[in-house]
């Protein structure tokens, strides 16, 4: 559903659920390309095998990865959730992929209209866009 509201529809296109850091580091490996990667990593969590994630410790060296896999015209978002993330420290974080354009901002849900005036925005994290070679 999601791929047809983006207007993917029948093109070629797969997700991936796996994870990430794991997947990087075999993907440069390979010395494999990608046009689109979307982040959204835990602020803390363990797998399935007792793997520590933290942000704090672990999104650098995922972004260096990432780096590695992008192809020349590709686009990385990034969202988190994370108290004490800000935009302003995702746009530093993207930074390590080398030139292009940066976004960030505010990830926020509308609340449901009550029927008294505009509804309001509840906050829901923080989001950056990277994107190069694309127009």
């Amino acid at each position: 559903e999601n791929a047809v509201a983006s207007g993917l529809g029948e093109k070629p296109w797969r997700v991936l659920l796996e994870d990430a850091p794991t997947f990087v580091k075999r993907e440069v490996r390979r010395d494999s390309k990608y046009e689109v990667i979307l982040l959204d990593p835990p602020h803390y969590g363990r797998g399935p095998a007792g793997e520590k994630w933290d942000l704090s410790e672990g999104l650098a060296p995922l972004l260096k990865g990432v780096a590695g896999i992008l192809s020349d015209q590709s686009a990385a978002c990034l969202s988190t959730y994370a108290v004490g993330i800000s935009p302003l420290s995702l746009v530093g974080a993207l930074g390590v992929l080398g030139e292009g354009v940066i976004e960030a901002g505010e990830l926020a849900l509308p609340e449901q209209d009550s029927g008294v005036g505009k509804p309001r925005l509840l906050p829901a994290g923080f989001c950056a866009r990277f994107m190069r070679g694309l127009s």
